[in-house]
């Protein structure tokens, strides 16, 4: 009964089951991606160290691990870095860069991407003054191989262009681009001075089938006691896997929202089927069949036609996620070999059923209670319009499928809830604006209008009305939409605010003592102002209130983290707060009784537990220096200023081992570009960070974060004007005698024209005014509570959603009623009959 039912309502039940298409292709694309992801991490887990094991350390350990250190291993490659200026005397081109002294050969696994690749024996060899200088580096600067790069007093000859490093995502290159060196030379550049901050790390290979992890074991406590620390091909793998896991699962949602879209359609498109099949179910009745078993009728055409929309969507996902290492390939560290998953294929059509059949419940419940009695009485609404227990079941069921779905996902129960918190949100006040648009204009009717705009107003709240379908799903990707453009303009706004106006936008660090004045000298020289000058002292912490990290490490009553002992702080030292700094407790940094009180960030004392009055013991270059806590501050770090976790007062660490930090403010590139070279020439150990260049950096992420963000969109927006699409088509079922009615009632085809494009123009405008507010709602909620900047939305991409989603609307339906327009009445009455 249900095949031969739907030979006249295929094309329908096709439309229905559409919207579900791209829902389900961008989950299986999303999830065949995962697996693909983490099989590849698995295949390719050495290449993402290059090594059987890392040690890295920024202070020296003891000679006791020093020498273990160098024992270590069937063979080991040495790496110090650090950050610096370089420059291309051919171009002038100045840069902070990373800059890296390799000894040995590194990587052991996996293959480091140089051209030409003669170029890596050549600096192997260790004895030619040559350089290694990554891709994005060479670009920016202007520079190619066969040039010479510059890093402190020595000039190295490119020697190779560096286009991939194990472990390394390309993005990474372009934040932070590396100059490699030999190590030999490292010392004679003049960079490494006391006070520099110098990282330094061995690449190990052990023999095959040593267990490192076992090894490394045995001498865990010691390495940690003294800073060094240790990454293995399994550490390393399993942090990878988790941080694209995340990934994943998020993207996961993306596409699942999409198909919750999607299945909105179904189920208004099933609300529209169910009335117009509702003479034909009292038949039914009338011949014998029950009421559940009309339900099974029409609930197996709707479960057949989501398990073909579910296996196109597979089949349509399946191809997309060949796409997929492309659009996130600046951000993985591997290679994604992309082939057909199994699981995910299975489990995107099995949601996809799932899901079609749930949405469709809903209205299909209703024919449970047809009345034989529609056979007679055509206009007998009682049992449709009575409440049904059962669509509470129906409800939950949906409720706990969409939760269950995000658990799944995200392992992560609160965020599942609030991510089904948050998607209800959204549904309901989309919901309630189409609802109250349908009472404004029914409470509020301008009859004194014309006919045609009376018609138009009049259609959005007649039986059959399209206002709350349209207002909610396209309402929902109008949403999407315009979040993604205004999110993108907080984090731009976030970075661009710390350059406007008059605050710094260079600073200069590592400035030895007695090289102050001459950098003073030479920023004053170019007419360019000091605006701030701040010391910078590093030190350790060794206890707190007497208790050492071992002590509270063996004691479980204690919650302060381990990293408070292990990380390096660097500390300056005054008597008052800056602009950037709010007194939140105690008093400013000051002295009083030969105690030394010291003011501390808010949020850093919460996650170490402390509070007013307690002790802390740092350690400076060997020399204990006892504190106390006297006061707390908020600090607003997104000022482009010398902010800091902890502040001394003056009279204490003036004869410490230190460097200074000097701010300043260049008007245009070429100003920058000549107090580098300065820089570079007469103190080269002195950084420089040109936030213009920075700003423009992020700006290039974010450009990379937007389009993988608007290729997922995309997915909803195509998934929104598919329900668009097949909501009108079905209206046009059953508007279709309604329109006919009119022409034989003399209107013109003009009239109608117009009638149906104000219609479907004021639904178009509305959803895509609700989707618009809403954006404006939480992207405001996120840069008042999460980013803590100002709220500024971008109005132009606002009004080009609106009248994108507008004239999209408009243009679909007219053309979907074009059928009245272009025909006589009689052809079309005769072929709905």
């Amino acid at each position: 009964m249900a095949w031969r039912d739907s030979r006249r309502s295929r094309q329908r039940l096709l439309l229905f089951m559409s919207a579900i298409v791209l829902g389900i292709a961008a989950l299986v694309a999303i999830n065949s991606f995962g697996d693909n992801l983490a099989k590849s991490i698995d295949e390719q887990a050495r290449e993402l160290l290059g090594a059987d094991l890392t040690l890295s350390w920024s202070r020296p350990p003891s000679r006791p691990t020093q020498q273990l250190i160098k024992a270590m291993g069937r063979d080991r490659a040495y790496e110090v870095s650090f950050a610096s200026l370089v420059s291309i005397p051919r171009t002038g081109g100045v840069r902070l860069a990373q800059v890296k002294g390799l000894q040995g050969n590194f990587p052991y696994y996996g293959t480091w991407e140089v051209e030409p690749a003669s170029a890596i024996q050549t600096f192997r060899r260790g004895n030619s003054q040559v350089a290694l200088v990554d891709d994005a580096l060479l670009v920016q600067l202007g520079a190619q191989p066969g040039d010479s790069v510059r890093v402190g007093n020595l000039s190295f000859l490119i020697a190779g262009r560096v286009t991939k490093t194990p472990g390394q995502a390309a993005i990474a290159a372009t934040v932070a681009p590396t100059v490699f060196i030999p190590n030999a030379y490292l010392a004679n550049t003049g960079l490494l001075q006391r006070g520099s901050r110098i990282n330094y790390k061995y690449y190990y290979q052990f023999a095959p089938g040593t267990d490192v992890a076992a090894y490394l074991k045995k001498y865990a406590a010691r390495l940690d006691k003294d800073g060094v620390n240790s990454d293995t091909i399994a550490e390393r793998k399993r942090q990878t896997g988790r941080s694209f896991g995340d990934l994943t699962k998020y993207l996961s949602l993306v596409a699942f929202v999409a198909l919750l879209l999607g299945c909105v359609g179904v189920a208004s498109a099933v609300q529209l089927y169910v009335k117009e099949k509702v003479s034909s179910v009292a038949i039914l009745r009338t011949l014998g069949a029950s009421g559940r078993q009309a339900l099974l009728i029409y609930l197996l055409q709707t479960a057949i036609m989501g398990l073909l929309g579910a296996t196109l969507g597979a089949v349509l996902g399946s191809a997309v996620q060949l796409l997929l290492p492309r659009v996130f390939g600046n951000f993985l560290p591997i290679t994604v070999q992309t082939d057909l998953s199994g699981p995910a294929i299975l489990s995107g059509i099995g949601t996809g059923l799932l899901i079609s059949v749930l949405f469709a419940l809903l209205p299909l419940l209703a024919i449970r209670n047809v009345s034989p009695l529609r056979t007679l009485r055509t206009s007998y609404e009682a049992d449709l319009s009575g409440r049904d227990p059962f669509r509470w079941l129906v409800y939950l069921l949906v409720l706990g499928f969409i939760i269950g779905f995000a658990y799944l996902q995200t392992r992560n129960l609160s965020l599942a809830a609030g991510f089904t918190g948050g998607l209800a949100l959204a549904f309901g006040i989309l919901t309630a604006l189409g609802l109250g648009l349908i009472w404004l204009v029914r409470r509020f009717f301008p009859a004194s209008w014309s006919y045609v705009w009376r018609q138009s107003l009049a259609n959005l709240y007649r039986p059959n009305n399209q206002t709350l379908i349209l207002v909610t799903a396209i309402g929902l990707g109008a949403f999407l939409i315009a979040t993604l453009y205004l999110t993108q303009g907080l984090l731009l706004g976030r970075v661009e605010l710390s350059g406007s106006g008059k605050q710094p936008n260079m600073v200069l660090f590592d400035i030895q003592n007695e090289q102050l004045a001459g950098v003073r000298s030479l920023v004053k020289q170019q007419k360019l102002p000091v605006l701030q000058e701040v010391p910078v002292v590093t030190m350790r912490l060794s206890d707190i209130n007497g208790r050492t990290a071992e002590a509270i490490r063996k004691d479980t009553a204690i919650k302060v983290p381990n990293w408070a002992f292990t990380r390096e702080y660097r500390i300056t030292y005054r008597d008052s707060l800056i602009s950037s700094e709010k007194l939140a407790a105690g008093k400013a940094p000051y002295q009083a009784d030969g105690n030394i009180y010291v003011s501390v960030e808010k949020d850093f004392l919460d996650r170490l537990h402390l509070k007013l009055g307690d002790t802390l013991n740092f350690n400076v270059q060997g020399a204990p220096i006892p504190v106390i806590v006297g006061g707390t501050r908020e600090v607003d770090w997104n000022r482009v200023q010398t902010n800091f976790l902890l502040v001394f007062p003056t009279g204490v660490l003036e004869q410490a081992p230190q460097f200074h930090v000097l701010m300043t403010r260049v008007p245009d590139n070429q100003t920058s570009a000549m107090l580098q070279r300065g820089l570079v020439s007469r103190f080269p150990n002195v950084s420089a960070i040109d936030l213009g260049l920075i700003l423009k950096t992020v700006d290039e992420i974010l450009e990379q974060i937007s389009f993988v963000i608007r290729f997922m969109a995309l997915f909803s927006i195509l998934t929104g004007l598919l329900v668009l699409a097949s909501s009108v088509v079905i209206s046009k079922y059953q508007r279709l005698r309604e329109s006919v009615l009119l022409r034989t009632l003399g209107a013109s085809r003009s009239q109608i024209l117009r009638i149906t494009a104000l219609e479907y123009g004021l639904l178009g405008l509305l959803a895509a005014l609700s989707g618009i507010l809403l954006s404006l709602a939480s992207t405001w909620t996120l840069a008042r509570f999460v980013f803590e900047v100002p709220y500024r939305p971008a109005l132009v991409p606002l009004a080009v959603v609106a009248g994108i989603v507008t004239v999209l609307t408009v243009v679909i339906g007219v053309f979907n009623s074009r059928e009245v327009l272009v025909r006589p009445p009689l052809d079309v009455l005769r072929a709905e009959g």
